[in-house]
């Protein structure tokens, strides 16, 4: 007969079980090494975003070597410092002054005692307090503009006969700048009534929110614009105006890929603005670029006459497969700082066996994700894959 565990064990099994819930909440379900790299990844982005605020050349000039690692360890201190409010600024100096003047937290013969080093240290958890309400406020607003950004991109692919669209964006923050969609819209007379399907990728300059306002005006333009009977063409000199009349003298430019296909012929007219070249596999195995347009949306002009964009042809047949992405996707660095790179993305490309574009692009982001590691995300990153199927 087995024996009744006696109260003190009861406890004790009840004490480890909330602290491995709350270790569980706490952690996510993650686990040590998970951790430790997503730390180190953060810690690295940290240093990077400070860094860039302090004179190196400055420092290195210094002729006594002793001296550089207190110059270097005071000036990413100012530039933590700056990135305070003045109120906080002066704050953090308190502290700062509190601790070094006493730095004891405990009194003669370890008894306790409330010193001034002690001040100093529940300032500094005033100041975290503070910098993690500020964060969560941020973070909650970002949320909402992620959902009105997810609002202007499709949820799904339309459906179009003998195709197979699937597409993915993985923002670098909250909000991203890339653009990725696919729409019918009104026939030209010429078409015979067959609506042709526009497919477009685009990458703002920039990220976060900045870029994320500038792509829901490309988003709203491109649409607006299409709605119309202009041709391609027109389409592509429209967004070409518009973006150069908001891209801040050029700092906020727009590469883009467009396409129009004809569901009926299988043709498609594209222009490429800049845009990393999407790779076109063909049934049989070849590789085919898209490369012909012209520069990006919004570079500035220094004469009157419009940028010229042409308009690259080819006919789409059975089993071939467009593969068109944002310059995150090869540009995806490894904890050693090595690129994912573009021949590493046609490897896995002609590799991938006859499958849905679903598949493709699980395949090619499980590939770069496995390439990455732990490390963290630098650039938006969005694939959109095209199979024609019959």
């Amino acid at each position: 007969m087995a024996a009744t565990p006696n109260p003190a064990q009861n406890a004790t099994r009840g004490t480890r079980r909330r602290f491995r819930e709350y270790w569980a909440r706490i952690t996510e379900g993650q686990q040590m090494d998970q951790m430790w790299a997503q730390f180190k990844s953060e810690a690295k982005a940290s240093y990077g975003l400070y860094s860039n605020d302090v004179d190196w050349d400055a420092i290195k000039r210094e002729e006594k070597r002793w001296k550089r690692p207190l110059l270097a360890a005071w000036a990413l201190f100012q530039a933590l410092l700056m990135k305070l409010s003045p109120a906080r600024r002066v704050l953090l100096l308190v502290a700062v002054i509190l601790i070094m003047i006493d730095p004891g937290i405990q009194g003669r013969h370890g008894e306790s005692s409330f010193q001034l080093g002690w001040i100093g240290v529940l300032i500094l958890f005033l100041l975290l307090a503070l910098e993690l309400a500020d964060r969560v406020t941020m973070k909650r607003d970002l949320e909402i503009a992620r959902e009105i950004q997810q609002w202007l991109v499709p949820d799904h692919a339309p459906l179009v006969s003998g195709m197979d669209i699937a597409f993915a964006t993985r923002p670098q923050n909250t909000v991203a700048g890339d653009y990725y969609d696919a729409f019918f819209r009104p026939a030209a007379a010429e078409s015979a009534g067959t609506a042709p399907l526009v497919v477009v990728v685009a990458d703002v300059a920039g990220k976060s929110v900045p870029a994320a306002l500038l792509m829901a005006t490309f988003q709203a333009s491109l649409r607006a614009l299409s709605a119309t009977p202009a041709t391609l063409g027109e389409i592509v000199i429209g967004l070409d105006r518009y973006t150069r009349a908001h891209s801040l003298e050029g700092r906020r430019f727009t590469t883009a890929f467009l396409a129009e296909i004809n569901t009926g012929t299988r043709e498609m007219r594209y222009v490429n603005a800049g845009h990393n070249d999407p790779i076109l596999r063909r049934a049989s195995g070849g590789i085919e670029r898209l490369p012909i347009g012209g520069p990006p949306f919004g570079v500035p002009l220094f004469t009157d006459d419009e940028i010229s964009y042409p308009a690259g042809r080819i006919e789409l047949r059975r089993g071939d497969l467009l593969f068109i992405f944002t310059d995150g996707v090869v540009e995806a660095a490894n904890e050693s700082g090595r690129e994912y790179g573009e021949a590493r993305l046609l490897a896995c490309l002609l590799a991938a066996a006859p499958e849905t574009a679903a598949e493709t692009l699980k395949r090619v982001m499980a590939d770069v994700n496995q390439f990455v590691g732990q490390v963290r995300q630098h650039d938006d990153i969005t694939c959109l894959v095209l199979r024609v199927d019959m």
